[in-house]
């Protein structure tokens, strides 16, 4: 489709853009639009919008410029020793005052510049803020190259660190720039479809370019939390729930927040949800702990009783259990994954026609499996028999233990925190695993700092929103958690989520990465995207 340069292009100060699109200014800027709550009032905003299909618009949004006074330094990693609460503790970002203005002296007798640094953070809707700890630097530099020369002489002479560059510390004086890009979705004028995508199977990754064009897609970004590392469990397995054209086929963590897609982009919402699944028999059913995950890892957390180290939600984590119960579908991929336990393996009509162990293998064409280790061996053995039937069944339940029944055109995706609930500020790290007891330092680089962030909602009109911000950058600082809520809660949102983001944030305009990654090997391949599609005939 042509694109067409939509007369409502919202601007303030003076017009410029950034990427690949035209920027061209409206000669009647709307005035009522809010200005995005970062950096000081005074600085210029500029925001270009584009239709891109009739009801999907982006609008591309510059805030703010390189302050002079933001410089480069060198962050150095504060070891345990005799004055921290946990002597044999790792290296860390962050510890208690006395460690760091210890670790501060011993520099300065090396003949390195240090300072002390307290570390404060916002308070959120159920996290008290306040000090997260104190952190030690080095220097203050015009560039990157010259921070990294500091550091190279602290590693010289025994000591760990990085660069960093001070506008991603949060301050609210910082000046920018911030780079923004909005695709609203308004349900009125929008006869395409917004759905959720995880390419081929899910056990494997792709490039949201790569799913864009796949599917034919006028836009697209990055979605949901997933498996990067292979010891976590299979690559690109959603980490959370992950329901695609009313499918579920990934467990909800623990109640945390996730995106619900209605009626193919109609409606949007932001739910909680739970789940409970069991496998059928002749004479009995047997609860399961997972859906296409790997056998004991529960990536994020928050998933049954007898998890180590828990139950509840821990982002970045990954839980364990030796004693679990996991159903595949053919969604998962070529091979179920191998290992010690056993797998009653399904055909297309729900019937047992092997037991194999060690567990592990093909499925056969429209089959599934169930695939038990530990003591729950011995459960699946009592229960499936080859020419058996067994049924899994699989039921979402929302906040207040009702059935949620997704439709085909239901698409939902794990994210988390929250950052905004009925047109106010809600933001959730702790509900949502964000707060690490004993490890401020995780809290501190992931929801204190300014990081690329994906983020999603809905405004008051029904409109649905999807939003990346680029970071890591000195052209583009990215947004702290709190900072996403502002963002969210000023461009009109009346429910919003946070998704995936840091290198994943990624947004795509027919077939063309618009923003800019922040990995340095490039666009990064995720677990699920969500596409909008052209106009349906």
């Amino acid at each position: 489709m042509k694109k067409r340069l939509c007369a409502t292009a919202a601007v303030i100060g003076v017009l410029a853009s950034f990427g690949a699109l035209p920027a061209q200014a409206d000669p009647h800027p709307r005035q009522d639009r809010q200005a995005l709550p970062l950096g000081p009032s005074d600085l210029t905003e500029t925001r270009t919008t584009t239709t891109l299909q009739p009801g999907v618009t982006l609008t591309r949004i510059v805030r703010g410029a390189d302050a002079p006074a933001t410089h480069w330094t060198v962050e150095v990693s504060i070891p345990g020793g005799d004055t921290s609460p946990d002597p044999d503790a790792p290296p860390t970002a962050l510890k208690d005052k006395a460690s760091a203005e210890e670790l501060a002296a011993e520099l300065e007798r090396g003949g390195f510049s240090s300072r002390v640094e307290e570390v404060t953070t916002s308070k959120a809707a159920d996290y008290a803020g306040g000090t997260l700890g104190w952190r030690v630097r080095v220097g203050s530099f015009d560039s990157q190259s010259a921070a990294t020369s500091e550091r190279a002489r602290l590693r010289a002479a025994g000591y760990t660190g990085s660069a960093v560059y001070t506008g991603w510390d949060g301050d609210a004086t910082d000046r920018g720039p911030w780079r923004v890009d909005v695709l609203t979705i308004d349900p009125r004028h929008f006869r395409g479809a917004l759905e959720a995508s995880y390419g081929p199977d899910l056990e494997n990754r792709e490039t949201t370019s790569e799913l864009s064009k796949t599917a034919g897609a006028t836009a697209a970004v990055n979605a949901g939390f997933f498996v990067l590392d292979p010891n976590a469990g299979a690559p690109g397995d959603p980490a959370g729930v992950g329901v695609y054209d009313g499918r579920l086929l990934s467990e909800p963590v623990g109640g945390r927040p996730s995106l619900v897609v209605h009626d193919n982009g109609r409606r949007t919402d932001i739910a909680r949800l739970t789940w409970r699944g069991r496998v059928t028999g002749r004479d009995t059913s047997l609860s399961l702990n997972g859906i296409n995950r790997v056998p004991g890892l529960v990536r994020n957390c928050g998933g049954t009783k007898g998890d180590v180290p828990t139950s509840l939600p821990l982002h970045d984590v990954t839980c364990t259990n030796a004693d679990e119960l996991v159903a595949f579908t053919p969604e998962y991929g070529q091979r179920t994954p191998q290992g010690e336990g056993l797998e009653a393996v399904l055909d297309a009509h729900d019937r047992v026609v092997e037991l194999r162990s060690p567990r592990g293998g093909p499925l056969p064409a429209g089959g599934s499996s169930v695939q038990a280790t530990g003591r729950r061996v011995a459960e699946l053995t009592g229960l499936a028999r080859v020419g058996d039937r067994l049924r899994v069944r699989t039921t979402l339940l929302d906040e207040r233990g009702h059935t949620a029944t997704p439709s085909p055109g239901t698409d939902i995706l794990n994210a988390g925190p929250e950052l905004v609930r009925g047109g106010r500020l809600h933001v959730t790290p702790a509900t949502d695993g964000m707060v690490r007891p004993g490890d401020p330092s995780f809290y501190y680089g992931w929801v204190h700092k300014r990081n690329p962030r994906t983020l999603a909602g809905v405004d008051a009109a029904g409109r649905t929103v999807l939003v990346t911000a680029d970071g890591r950058d000195t052209d583009a600082l990215g947004l702290s958690i709190d900072e996403s809520a502002r963002v969210a809660k000023a461009l009109g949102l009346r429910d919003a989520v946070n998704l995936d983001g840091g290198g994943s944030t990624t947004m795509v305009t027919d077939g063309t990465v618009i923003n800019d990654p922040s990995d340095a090997a490039g666009e990064r391949p995720v677990g699920d995207a969500l596409l909008i599609l052209p106009t349906r005939n």
